[in-house]
């Protein structure tokens, strides 16, 4: 089971219904994937909590929206995948929806966006492309 795409459709489906919060598994990739959502803009917030009766920690997500109440976060793509790593040069990464849309990548510097990526000069491996 691939949980990073699973966070991005459960956060997805979240702000298509309007929520106002959704709860995903932790882990330290979704964290930091999270991190670099909430410093584009995607997300509100998130915290890191404990379930009180299985004493084991997930992730409380704040989702973003605009005055009219549209997701700020409408779409993903999964780019890389257990089954296929996708990596690309800090020069090859793509546009995404006319740059309204970011690539989120693992580099040896941590999980960036790829527009640092490239403001770093650092490939790495695509994770996915959110917009």
């Amino acid at each position: 089971m691939d949980t990073i795409s699973n966070m991005l459709a459960q956060i997805h489906n979240a702000s298509m219904r309007l929520k106002d919060k959704v709860d995903v598994k932790y882990s330290k990739f979704a964290v930091s994937i999270l991190d670099v959502l909430k410093k584009e803009g995607f997300i509100s917030n998130y915290k890191v909590m404990n379930d009180e009766k299985t004493s084991k920690q997930f992730i409380r997500i704040t989702l973003k929206y605009t005055k009219d109440r549209t997701p700020v976060f409408s779409g993903f793509k999964r780019v890389s995948k257990p089954s296929r790593r996708i990596y690309r040069g800090w020069n090859e990464f793509p546009r995404i929806k006319n740059a309204l849309g970011i690539n989120i990548v693992s580099t040896s510097k941590g999980v960036m966006s790829g527009d640092e990526a490239k403001k770093n000069r650092i490939g790495g491996e695509v994770i996915c492309q959110v917009w």
